[in-house]
């Protein structure tokens, strides 16, 4: 099932004015794994923030959802967004996603770039094993396991990250009770800064391998953070077209005033295992 390719947003004109260098781009190829399914904390917004933030440089963006019972080629596909979900949910997710986990990596493979965030990072893995004991099979994408855990980690997070030798802090949303253990074959997604991370323990954040990104970062974390954005978009339009791809900057004031006020909020309760724990309040910020 294919969503209708999104119309150009209205912006100011600097957002929007391409620079003459810049040439005509064949569609940027988006699968949306679930969206009717694993949606936690809007993280439909980071689809939103990928498809505005190439359409503003001239990059067309093509979306097609891939629910339940839905078995496409990934490879025909540029990036595949897998998002988060509760339990439940994930259960129903986690048994098709059997139908589905060869076919994507096959394109894994092919250098796709696959960017999950909670559930979608548990299911890319071995297995998820849940406080009740019952386990569900991952794709074994990522070189990593996951147990429920007895406390839920939730609160605003920063990690840094570093991604083709360039190393800044990304911020979100963590809301998780799963441990996550990542193996040799995995690296992390970044280091935590402010938070709990994978498992509260090892000072690891989300796991990548190759071109899959994964994090227990919600948010959405793609519209607070344009440079993971634009670093996702860059991957996947260079290995698109064969050839090393840089975008045009924009003007971020909006989304960097967004990412400074999300950052201070983490810093506030940096120490803390949650967010419940007493915190001092300062006009809206924590402290």
């Amino acid at each position: 099932m294919s969503e209708p390719s999104m119309g150009e947003p209205s912006r100011p004109p600097a957002r929007s004015r391409r620079r003459p260098e810049e040439h005509d781009h064949r569609p940027l190829r988006i699968a949306h794994l679930y969206p009717s399914l694993l949606n936690v904390a809007g993280d439909g917004g980071n689809l939103i923030a990928i498809a505005r933030r190439a359409g503003w440089r001239g990059i067309p963006v093509e979306v097609t959802a891939v629910e339940k019972g839905e078995t496409p080629d990934f490879r025909k596909f540029d990036v595949v967004l897998f998002h988060g979900g509760q339990d439940v949910e994930m259960a129903v997710a986690a048994e098709d996603f059997a139908k589905k986990a060869p076919s994507l990596r096959e394109a894994v493979d092919d250098g796709v770039l696959v960017f999950a965030v909670c559930a979608g990072l548990q299911l890319l893995g071995h297995r998820y094993i849940s406080n009740a004991g019952e386990e569900m099979l991952g794709a074994g994408i990522l070189d990593l396991e996951t147990r429920g855990g007895q406390q839920r980690f939730m609160q605003h997070a920063a990690c840094e990250v570093t991604i083709d030798g360039a190393t800044e802090t990304v911020v979100g949303f963590e809301n998780h009770s799963g441990l996550t253990e990542l193996g040799p074959g995995a690296e992390a997604f970044g280091r935590v800064v402010a938070g709990a991370g994978n498992n509260g323990r090892d000072g690891l954040e989300g796991a990548r391998a190759g071109n899959v990104f994964a994090t227990y970062l919600h948010g959405p974390v793609l519209p607070k953070n344009p440079w993971l954005t634009d670093r996702l978009i860059e991957i996947a339009v260079s290995r698109a077209e064969g050839a090393p791809f840089t975008l045009a900057p924009l003007d971020d004031e909006i989304e960097c005033h967004a990412h400074q006020v999300a950052l201070a909020k983490a810093m506030a309760n940096r120490g803390r295992r949650t967010a419940l724990e007493p915190a001092r309040l300062v006009r809206g910020l924590k402290r």
